[in-house]
């Protein structure tokens, strides 16, 4: 197991550290605008997304102050670049979830901003699920992420996405075992030739429905494109309850 850069032990991969999204296709710019890049001393470490104009939701093993300051880069396409439509702010606190103790579970993490981002149509939040909704199995879901076209590969500059389908939580616990719970974890099925996430494409979302419905947390170590292990996601609905306590107007969940 590599969790965000620190050797743990085998054969799970949070996907953090170096960014990619394996196979797939460039995102057409913007067109996801409330994509985040969440980078440390100016490199992308994560991906994330925007739910209020100075809260970010992304995974909780992403934070790792000994980097230094971190900082999150909205309305980007090519984060090497400072493209006009980008805004960089920097990060004020860490909300990671109580529960996460620094392994699989309840790893999720709000980033709240040192001010409001402004909105426009590069840059917007998303809504989220409502509390516990299910989402069945087969349903396509599309991820995104900035980097790895393929596994140990080089990175991708630009925003990529590909499609994956929900599996079956079952399917999922008898693969995973007692790293997966099914209680507050989906997972996606894929191909090698449709790809999918892969290291560093921790705390992007996985969307099914235009609703974010997993935050991405663990791979395969070995070979994040093995299909015969899905995908991990937390599952977003499962903490609505937690994420509406920091705000005093609640979310309008649809």
């Amino acid at each position: 197991q590599v969790w965000a850069g620190l050797q743990l032990g085998a054969s799970l991969l949070p996907a953090g550290g170096e960014s990619g999204i394996v196979g797939g296709r460039e995102a057409k710019p913007h067109s996801r605008p409330y994509m985040v890049s969440v980078q440390y001393r100016g490199v992308h470490s994560c991906g994330g997304i925007l739910i209020q104009r100075d809260f970010v939701l992304t995974a909780a093993h992403c934070k790792n102050e000994t980097w230094g300051s971190c900082t999150v880069v909205l309305g980007a396409h090519d984060i090497t670049k400072k493209e006009r439509t980008q805004q960089r702010i920097e990060v004020d606190e860490y909300f990671a979830h109580p529960g996460f103790t620094g392994n699989l579970n309840n790893d999720i993490m709000l980033l709240k901003l040192k001010k409001n981002a402004t909105l426009n149509k590069y840059v917007r939040t998303i809504g989220l699920p409502k509390k516990n909704r299910e989402t069945p199995a087969n349903i396509k879901c599309a991820v995104a992420g900035w980097g790895l076209t393929r596994a140990n590969g080089s990175r991708s500059n630009v925003l990529k996405e590909a499609t994956e389908k929900m599996q079956f939580s079952t399917e999922c616990k008898h693969i995973w075992q007692k790293h997966f719970n099914s209680g507050h974890m989906i997972c996606t099925k894929f191909t090698r030739r449709d790809g999918g996430v892969c290291q560093g494409d921790s705390g992007g979302p996985l969307i099914c429905n235009t609703k974010p419905q997993g935050i991405t947390a663990f791979t395969l170590a070995e070979d994040c494109n093995n299909p015969q292990y899905p995908h991990v996601y937390t599952k977003v609905s499962s903490f609505i309850p937690w994420i509406n306590t920091f705000f005093t107007c609640h979310f309008q969940l649809l």
